[in-house]
């Protein structure tokens, strides 16, 4: 079973950065690929960014191109961190932002998924609000 805890959320102001760390620990061999993902109230989650279990590989929406980096971080311990380092925040990317692994991409199309059916392990949730 794989764990996923995310933590880093919080507020700023427009124009503002935050980083999003998910832990992702237990059974690591069975993902190749992590994702974040976002929430806004009564809507479905849609894909941030999403990156191969090694570094090499990444996607992301065209909404946060050129403003949030996804990267994944040194193993230790049979944990991995991914991480999603958010720049020039917008009021629009207040949000519920969720990591999530899965398995099912197996490198076609080139880059992991961003739709949220491609994930079978998710975390708990961490909100980001960018006020104006």
């Amino acid at each position: 079973q794989v764990q996923l805890v995310e933590s880093g959320g919080g507020s700023v102001q427009a124009g503002g950065s935050l980083r999003l760390s998910c832990v992702i620990s237990g059974y690591t061999w069975s993902y190749r690929y992590a994702g974040w993902f976002r929430q806004y109230p009564g809507k479905e989650r849609e894909g941030v960014a999403s990156i191969t279990t090694d570094g090499t590989v990444t996607a992301y929406a065209d909404s946060v191109k050129g403003r949030f980096t996804i990267s994944r971080d040194n193993e230790r311990n049979n944990e991995i961190t991914v991480s999603l380092q958010m720049n020039i925040l917008k009021p629009d990317d207040t949000a519920a932002y969720y990591c999530a692994t899965g398995a099912n991409w197996l490198g076609s199309p080139p880059r992991p998924p961003l739709y949220h059916h491609g994930y079978n392990s998710w975390g708990q949730g961490t909100q980001v609000n960018v006020s104006s």
